[in-house]
């Protein structure tokens, strides 16, 4: 298309597309261009804001690894990340919540009532919980649940060399009636990494680069969508301003305390912890595939 103008563009680059397989994928790129030429018209964005942003994407690149990726980064502190969770939660179940950069895979495996705490820095914490059919209410019998958080020092393991690998991860296989308990440390808030383009674009903003303290889960059973989520304890100072709009209103766990003898009797760690522990109740429910 020689005469291509600002008013035709959109419609140039749809049709460029008409020879798409794959209709979704048609659909996607064609809306992301429409939106995006719509940006450009209504900023009049400029060569060098161009220029700007496409470098800011040149240095996402070359400071991504496995274990950092800054375009995740990117796509969670725009909201992105958040809004794909809320419109892909089921009704009824649990709210999807960010996966995040520091999750591992392999986690190794942790009994029902087993420890990640292993007497660490930090605040002992017992967790207890089940996950329920999101229909019924019922427990899912097989349900596994895949742990990670940070230790005390606000760190995640793949953050810091100090740290035994994979430490605070788990792979934890519930009950039968879906319940579980682990003993662990509260976790703790923490920034997000700011020393990337992404960390430029926070002090563009004026933004904080603060996360309220969470632990993260990614739960599955056969016949159930898997979920990923992040469950908030209640109290921290940054639930009301999660630099990644993580927080939602089923996710914030309420905390309260337990004699030693009121914490589940298979907790391995049990004769350790103190004579009255912190305690967190989590109840996740899961929407059927």
């Amino acid at each position: 298309m020689r005469n291509v103008s600002p008013d035709t563009i959109t419609q140039a680059f749809a049709d460029y597309a008409a020879k798409a397989e794959d209709a979704r994928t048609k659909e996607v790129l064609c809306s992301l261009a429409k939106h995006l030429h719509a940006f450009v018209k209504e900023t009049q964005l400029t060569h060098a804001e161009w220029m700007a942003g496409l470098m800011a994407l040149t240095r996402a690149g070359e400071i991504t690894t496995p274990e950092r990726n800054e375009f995740i980064l990117f796509s969670d502190l725009f909201g992105v990340s958040a809004l794909v969770d809320m419109v892909n939660t089921p009704k009824g179940a649990t709210n999807c919540s960010n996966l995040g950069p520091f999750h591992q895979r392999g986690a190794p495996e942790l009994a029902d009532g087993g420890d990640l705490w292993k007497d660490q820095p930090g605040e002992p914490m017992v967790v207890t919980g089940r996950v329920l059919d999101a229909e019924t209410g019922e427990g899912i019998a097989g349900a596994t649940l895949d742990l990670w958080q940070n230790a005390d020092n606000g760190l995640y393991a793949v953050q810091d060399a100090a740290q035994p690998a994979k430490n605070y991860h788990a792979l934890l296989r519930c009950a039968p009636d879906g319940t579980f308990a682990f003993s662990t440390t509260r976790p703790k808030s923490y920034n997000v990494p700011y020393d990337g383009p992404a960390g430029d674009m926070l002090r563009a903003l004026g933004r904080d680069a603060w996360r309220p303290a969470h632990l993260h889960v990614i739960a599955e059973a056969a016949g159930y969508r898997p979920l990923v989520t992040e469950l908030f304890p209640e109290g921290d100072p940054y639930l009301d301003s999660d630099a990644v709009f993580g927080v939602r209103e089923d996710l914030v766990v309420p905390l309260g305390t337990l004699a030693n003898g009121e914490t589940p009797t298979h907790l391995a760690a049990r004769d350790r912890l103190p004579e009255r522990v912190l305690h967190a109740p989590l109840l996740i429910r899961m929407a059927r595939a």
